[in-house]
């Protein structure tokens, strides 16, 4: 397994649309890993393939406290919403950043595990929430971009700022 450098906002590569997987075979199944071993180590309970520069459809999630609860969504697409949370959120592209923002707060998720098993899962509060983010990295979007102008432009200020304290 192997740690993957993961993109820092604003990179454009994390605005690119990732493709559909069509092939579920060894190689899938060993970026399933890096990227679990990888959002484990960031730490983080949640990682998109495009925030590794890989751009098909796959992301990992766990959000259990003691990382026993790794999933695998290839394809992802959620097929219901209800309800609505505001809750704050963070990315491992966006380090330091915490802001709140308004999801559904219950989703219905069909997706392929890494052997190509379709499978449909209802998820609520945090699961929800990740599943939501990560699928918007998928279609290019990063959290961030659901906030005010004024408020992204500060965040971009001080991510630019703390690129430049730590090159």
């Amino acid at each position: 397994m192997a740690l993957l450098p993961i993109l820092r906002y604003p990179d454009p590569r994390l605005h690119t649309v990732a493709t559909p997987v069509t092939e579920f075979n060894d190689a899938l199944r060993e970026l399933v890993r890096d990227m679990a071993e990888t959002m484990y180590e960031a730490p983080g309970v949640g990682l998109a393939a495009t925030q590794v520069n890989v751009h098909k459809r796959l992301v990992v999630i766990d959000v259990s406290e003691d990382k026993s609860a790794l999933r695998a969504f290839i394809n992802p697409e959620i097929v219901a919403r209800a309800g609505e949370q505001m809750c704050e959120e963070g990315c491992l592209s966006v380090p330091g950043i915490y802001e709140r923002v308004s999801r559904a707060e219950r989703v219905t998720v069909r997706a392929f595990d890494e052997h190509g098993k379709p499978f449909e899962l209802d998820a609520e509060g945090l699961l929800a929430v990740c599943i939501q983010h990560e699928i918007d990295h998928l279609d290019g979007k990063v959290f961030v971009e659901y906030l005010s102008s004024f408020k992204l432009n500060r965040i971009k200020t001080k991510l630019a700022k703390k690129a430049r304290i730590t090159a």
